[in-house]
């Protein structure tokens, strides 16, 4: 859970001997599904033993990932399961959870990035541009093979195609800059 939530901003559930979870914000009962639900939400909540009130929101996001896992939601490899249970009684144990929550948020952090530049690229930003020009030059290459009348059509298509391999290595040119 994120340190950076205020303690109101955070759910209280509690979860009776029953194994039934209680909402206290909603004032009732609810399921996995929904606490699942609220972690995509990214809506903050704890999950407490409502005998003894102990905190026990890790075993319970353990136990949906189980849940989803079992569904055929299968995102974790067995060598990597395998890996992870190797881990545990290592001497780095301790420093595996900063790992790997590091590891999710920059894959996190980089999927957004990926998101936005595929967003761009349909609005404005740097590849419609290329993807407008890859138009253009497909338009003239079609148009080429129609000469005009009294135009001599091998000319012509040579004095295109020339252009049209400038402008090609042109955009060429622009992509490697935007890779780099």
């Amino acid at each position: 859970m994120a340190a950076s939530a205020s303690d109101d901003d955070v759910v209280i559930i509690k979860k009776y001997a029953n194994r039934r979870l209680y909402d206290t914000e909603s004032s009732s009962y609810i399921t996995l599904e929904r606490l699942a639900e609220m972690v995509r939400q990214k809506r903050e909540f704890k999950v407490v033993d409502a005998k003894t009130g102990e905190d026990i929101t890790h075993n319970v996001l353990t136990q949906i990932i189980m849940d989803e896992e079992s569904r055929g939601s299968t995102m974790l490899p067995i060598n990597f399961l395998r890996q992870l249970i190797g881990m545990y009684g290592n001497s780095m144990q301790s420093m595996l959870p900063q790992y790997l929550e590091a590891s999710m948020e920059a894959f996190q952090r980089n999927q957004s990035q990926f998101r936005d530049a595929l967003a761009g690229a349909f609005s404005g930003g740097p590849f419609a541009e290329i993807a407008r020009r890859n138009m253009e030059l497909f338009q003239t290459a079609a148009a080429a093979g129609e000469a005009p009348e009294g135009e001599s059509a091998g000319a012509g298509r040579d004095d295109e195609i020339e252009r049209l391999r400038s402008e090609l290595a042109a955009l060429q040119a622009k992509v490697e800059k935007l890779v780099k």
